[in-house]
């Protein structure tokens, strides 16, 4: 009789090919290791759009070269002729070692040597993803033994997807708001080492005594640096984060939708939002009030204003000012946002407790979806969402959308949206304002000089002709005067007009072009 492939050379054939239990255990670690496999890609797009934004360029060049790695070594998996166990239980370590330390690699390379982000981000997909492409052929040829290579093929592949399933659900609803992206690159880590721990001690007598004493030792050292690396990830992720950051960090948080920071340097406190900056406290109010007071004054009612985006509150201080205004619904996706701005003492302070006024009511939802299912009609919709740095924001800057956000207004209304900047990003803002008056609304467009944003822009959309822009009496402003606002109507020769395409759901333009715009810079 033939001894099994499987067996250590030199080591005894205890028994051809594999128990129910042993095939249990190898279908198990199928699960494990599928989901530990996806999670590791979605921990490297996560972080490198967390650090370097276009979530659809991180995304995609890390499905594909996942994917590509991974058929490397499947390719390489044809080499292995024999022993496939013990070949197994080392890729098990290897992936563990690679895919648990690669978020702290990352972070490193970018505070680091960030010209050589991609290259590092490269490297780390590549030998993470080797590994995962050796994982599943080598399982394959294990499970199908005795059995009849189809079945076998289809049970693992089976729990190979059902395995990519779980990871996709829980990394955003579990892994990542609980963890964050470095501990759980080290909780997935850890599961690859005790999947090659398992399987270690269930084929202890099928692995040489030699080989199987150096797997303990391996095995042993590297759950220890996942452990280790787990339970420090917070204090690595503060280090390497804090670098990124010209002011001390005094608060942060990863949401299920975003990182917020919070750095105060002197009297300086500054809110970034996946590492973009929201606001500076020392010059916020020059943003804040071109955003607000301008289109508030074009208005012929002001009974039922709309927020999308602001859950800091400074939008709401500003809209508190006026006595006429009857109801102030804030439409925020994050909860964990809009509490800071009721809770944290610092935001209290900068948004005056304009949150807790009891014309504010906040709503918890996406904004898009909301003004698409309301039926609740605004006199005044003021957008103060991030950039459109990514197609998801871009769809709240697209044709269909002012289409919808028409719907919500009433006849008299208007509204107003920031539009990134005319200087750095030029083509963008006027795509942002081109894409309003294709849908259906009069244009103003607006600039501001914001020291810590450098010179930013706004969009005003009435479905009528507005009149002149005018300040209304008796509003406390710090910043915004006649001349201001005469000011903020004219464009320089180097940020004036000029010709763009329209974004649209189906041709979402503007995500690269703003992205175009950032890189020249």
């Amino acid at each position: 009789m033939v001894s099994s492939p499987i067996f250590a050379e030199g080591e005894p054939a205890v028994r051809s090919g594999v128990t129910p239990r042993e095939r249990t255990t190898l279908l198990v670690s199928v699960l494990i290791i599928s989901i530990c496999a996806l999670t590791y890609e979605l921990i490297v797009a996560t972080l490198s759009s967390y650090l370097l934004g276009d979530s659809v360029t991180q995304f995609s060049f890390t499905i594909g070269l996942f994917l590509f790695t991974m058929g490397l070594g499947a390719l390489l998996s044809r080499r292995i002729k024999g022993n496939e166990l013990r070949w197994f239980i080392i890729v098990e370590i290897l992936t563990g070692l690679f895919g648990g330390v690669s978020a702290s690699v990352l972070y490193a390379a970018f505070v680091t040597i960030s010209d050589y982000y991609y290259g590092v981000m490269a490297a780390t997909i590549f030998a993470v993803g080797v590994c995962i492409g050796l994982e599943i052929p080598l399982l394959t040829r294990i499970v199908a033994h005795r059995s009849e290579l189809s079945h076998a093929l289809a049970d693992v592949l089976s729990i190979d997807y059902l395995g990519a399933l779980i990871g996709s659900l829980a990394f955003p609803i579990l892994l990542l708001p609980v963890l964050g992206v470095n501990q759980t690159a080290f909780l997935m880590g850890l599961l690859n080492i005790v999947v090659a721990g398992l399987n270690l001690r269930l084929f202890r007598r099928r692995v040489g005594r030699v080989a199987r004493r150096w797997l303990w030792l391996s095995v042993g050292a590297c759950g220890v640096l996942m452990v280790g690396g787990g339970i420090l990830s917070t204090d690595f992720v503060r280090l390497f984060e804090q670098q990124l950051y010209e002011d001390q960090i005094i608060y942060r948080e990863q949401t299920p939708y975003q990182r917020l920071i919070m750095t105060r340097g002197g009297e300086d406190v500054r809110l970034f939002i996946n590492g973009d900056i929201q606001f500076s406290s020392r010059d916020e109010h020059r943003y804040h009030e071109v955003l607000v007071h301008p289109v508030m004054s074009i208005a012929r009612s002001r009974e039922s204003v709309a927020i999308l985006g602001g859950g800091d509150g400074l939008v709401v201080r500003e809209l508190v000012k006026y006595p006429d205004v009857k109801r102030i619904v804030l439409i925020d996706l994050d909860p964990a946002m809009t509490r800071l701005g009721l809770e944290h003492p610092l935001l209290r302070k900068f948004n005056q407790d304009a949150l807790h006024d009891p014309r504010v009511e906040i709503v918890n939802a996406d904004a898009y979806k909301y003004i698409e299912e309301s039926h609740d009609l605004f006199n005044v919709i003021i957008i103060d969402l991030p950039d459109p740095n990514n197609e998801s924001l871009g769809k709240l800057y697209s044709q269909q959308f002012y289409r919808l956000l028409k719907k919500r207004l009433t006849p008299d209304g208007a509204f107003v949206t920031q539009a990134a900047s005319p200087y750095f990003v030029r083509e963008a803002f006027w795509m942002i304002a081109h894409t309003v008056k294709a849908s259906d609304f009069q244009t103003i467009p607006l600039r501001s000089y914001v020291p810590s944003f450098g010179e930013w822009g706004f969009v005003i959309g009435t479905p009528y002709r507005p009149p002149p822009l005018s300040l209304l009496q008796g509003i406390a402003l710090r910043y915004l005067t006649p001349e201001v606002l005469a000011a903020a109507q004219v464009f320089d020769p180097d940020i004036a007009e000029i010709p763009t395409g329209i974004n649209t759901l189906d041709r979402p333009l503007l995500a690269q072009v703003y992205a175009r715009g950032w890189q020249q810079w």
